[in-house]
C-alpha cells in the first residue's frame, strides 16, 4: 500500500501529460507530425524534456521512471483500444480526412483549415506525378498528415508521404 501511495502521483501525472500532449497535437494540427522538420524534431525533444519532471516529480529512481513509462504504455494501449472499438472516439482523436482538390478545383476553405499553402499542395501534387492541379481528380489530406492524390480519371492512385522541406544533417 505504501508503494501505491508513493507511485500514484506519478501514475496520475504521467497519464495527464500523455492526454494533454494528445489533445495539444490534435488542436495544433495533424500535419505537423507527418514529416518532422528540424523545428518539429527540436520541439518534440524539448516537450519531452519539459514534461519529464511533471510526470515523475522528485522521484528520479529507476522504479519511478518505470512506473511513468508503464503508465504511458498502458494509457496508449487503452486509447488505441478505444479508437478501434468506437469510431467516434477515433474521429475525435485523429480528426477526419480533408478534401483539398476535387475534379481539378482547389477547395480554398479546406486548404486554410489544414494550414497548407497552395505551393505546398502543388509540391505534393508534383511528387505524386501530376503536373497540374487541373490533372487531379481528388487530393485528400489524410488523418495521418499525408496527402493522397488520385488522378487520370481515378485510374492512377498515388499515396506518398510528404517529403521533408530540409534534410536533417547526418
Amino acid at each position: 500500500m505504501i508503494y501505491l501511495q508513493h507511485y500514484l502521483p506519478i501514475i496520475i501525472s504521467s497519464a495527464s501529460v500523455y492526454l494533454f500532449i494528445i489533445l495539444a497535437i490534435r488542436l495544433f494540427g495533424k500535419r505537423e507530425f507527418a514529416q518532422l522538420s528540424i523545428i518539429d524534431l527540436v520541439f518534440v525533444l524539448l516537450i519531452s524534456n519539459a514534461v519529464q519532471n511533471a510526470m515523475v516529480g522528485p522521484d528520479t529512481t529507476l522504479a519511478g521512471g518505470l512506473v511513468a513509462a508503464s503508465t504511458l504504455f498502458l494509457v496508449n494501449f487503452i486509447l488505441k483500444a478505444l479508437t478501434y472499438r468506437f469510431p467516434f472516439f477515433q474521429t475525435f482523436i485523429t480528426g477526419q480526412s480533408i478534401v483539398l482538390v476535387y475534379k481539378g478545383e482547389v477547395n480554398e476553405e479546406n486548404l486554410r483549415k489544414a494550414h497548407l499553402s497552395i505551393n505546398e499542395l502543388i509540391e505534393s501534387i508534383h511528387e505524386h506525378g501530376s503536373s497540374s492541379v487541373k490533372d487531379v481528380d481528388l487530393a485528400v489530406l489524410e488523418t495521418d498528415g499525408n496527402i493522397s492524390v488520385i488522378s487520370d480519371d481515378f485510374k492512377k492512385r498515388s499515396i506518398k508521404p510528404r517529403k521533408r522541406r530540409k534534410k536533417l544533417m547526418a
